[in-house]
């Protein structure tokens, strides 16, 4: 049995301690006359106590027969229909008093490519502004708050940002996800500058067209991994 299914085991196996998994899910929108995209995350609102009626991040419980990557990809599907581009394990929170019974929550955080109005049929599922979020169920605001820093801290040295483009997009297109993230404009000239020294951008033979002159698609090298996931890469 692997350690996984041995935790899962006790958990299930004794009134002490359950083990759940849930995900930080993020993606980006455009509302009409925005600058640019907000990168904005997906709750689902309780329908029981505890915290009954409050917003809370999609999840579920880890069954005993599955590894703790297909427990995320499955919550995340099950409550949002959406399919990640991008997952990596973020942190497991058990605070004693994080719930009146004893509940460990193994959280990854993910990014979505897809369109997310496709999410408007699931009930009791609505998309938040992930810098302003209402107070949420058990400690899921400080959950999410670990989760924007991480991104915001691997924005910074790796090709994450692709997790939230398609493959083939402009430097405008990419400087905006830039800009989401860290919630605050860049100088186009500078990030063009940067971007175009890290020799990790591709240019492609293709333009977007459109009211403004023609500009670049780019698209990043594949050989090259989206993130540095650490040791718990596999």
């Amino acid at each position: 049995m692997t350690r996984t299914a041995s935790v899962a085991s006790a958990a299930v196996g004794t009134d002490v301690t359950r083990v759940a998994v849930s995900t930080v899910i993020f993606s980006l929108r455009r509302e009409p006359g925005e600058v640019r995209p907000t990168l904005v995350l997906p709750l689902v609102k309780r329908t029981r106590d505890p915290h009954e009626s409050a917003w809370a991040l999609p999840g579920g419980w880890l069954d005993i027969a599955e590894n703790l990557e297909s427990a995320a990809s499955r919550t995340l599907a099950e409550t949002t229909g959406l399919s990640p581009s991008y997952l990596e394990q973020l942190y497991a929170f058990g605070a004693v008093d994080r719930s009146p019974t004893r509940v460990v929550s193994i959280v990854y955080w993910a990014l979505v490519r897809e369109d997310i109005s496709r999410t408007e049929s699931f009930e009791n599922v609505a998309w938040f502004d992930a810098a302003s979020l209402p107070p949420l169920a058990f400690d899921h605001n400080q959950i999410v708050g670990y989760a924007l820093w991480r991104l915001r801290n691997k924005v910074g040295y790796s090709q994450i940002a692709h997790g939230l483009l398609a493959d083939e997009f402009t430097l405008a297109e990419l400087r905006e996800v830039y800009e989401a993230i860290l919630g605050r404009r860049l100088d186009p000239a500078n990030f063009r500058r940067q971007v175009e020294s890290a020799d990790t951008l591709l240019p492609t033979e293709s333009f977007r067209t459109g009211s403004h002159r023609p500009a670049r698609l780019y698209r990043y090298n594949q050989d090259v991994e989206l993130a540095d996931r650490g040791p718990l890469a596999h």
